[in-house]
């Protein structure tokens, strides 16, 4: 195919240059018609030729590629044989990184597990908390909210907010809410005796034994011996 195209190149050449010489010698002779009409020979032999040459030229790249791709696949695969040694080290590295693999994803499983198990164990704690704090009454509720009130603000003492929840002088609630509240509050109770002792120190400039007396006294604030130990002790 591609000597085909070459040999018609080179007759569109040839032509090409017998019509440009013979249109010269019309234009000499004078023959306008005769000189055109070669001209226009001429130039179409020109375009065949260029035609033909970009032919040539594209199908021989394309035959070079092939060539080369035909040399590059038949080429022979030549593998080195794996011997024993190699063979059980990649077998040895294989089982390693297959153990590693296999460890890490029961890892990883067992902490999602966890998690899980986690989350859904605080979700029902709270799903609990709640359904047991809706199911008490509102008083009761009340009453706690109110006893946190005066451990804060005023430091009192457990059985002092107790009395003072259920005194018809002071808060009036009934007996049964009172003791949740004090069941239900979670308080630091020796140091508001330490608060309250600072108090009467700084403010009345008490003894230690004052204040101590004042602490416990069934008429004062009504701490236990303890708590008002160990805030006489850490004045």
């Amino acid at each position: 195919m591609d000597i085909l195209f070459l040999f018609l190149a080179l007759i569109a050449f040839f032509a090409s240059a017998v019509f440009v010489v013979l249109m010269i010698v019309s234009f000499i002779k004078k023959q306008k018609p005769v000189a055109m009409k070669r001209l226009k020979i001429a130039g179409i032999s020109f375009a065949v030729m260029i035609v033909s040459f970009i032919v040539v030229g594209a199908t021989a790249d394309t035959s070079e590629v092939a060539d080369k791709d035909l040399v590059e696949t038949s080429a022979p695969n030549i593998q080195k044989e794996e011997t024993p040694e190699e063979k059980a080290a990649r077998e040895a590295k294989e089982a390693e990184e297959k153990a590693a693999a296999e460890a890490k994803a029961k890892e990883e499983a067992e902490a999602k597990a966890k998690a899980e198990a986690e989350q859904k164990a605080k979700e029902e704690a709270e799903a609990a908390a709640k359904a047991a704090e809706e199911s008490v009454p509102r008083e009761h509720r009340a009453a706690l909210a109110k006893a946190e009130t005066y451990a804060e603000m005023m430091h009192m003492s457990k059985a002092g907010i107790y009395d003072q929840l259920t005194s018809e002088y002071g808060e009036n609630f009934p007996p049964e809410a009172a003791q949740y509240a004090m069941d239900n509050l979670e308080w630091d109770w020796k140091d508001n005796a330490l608060k309250k002792a600072q108090s009467y120190a700084e403010m009345m400039n008490m003894s230690d034994s004052a204040i101590y007396d004042q602490l416990i006294s069934e008429y004062g604030e009504k701490f236990t011996p303890e708590e008002a130990q160990y805030a006489i002790d850490n004045l």
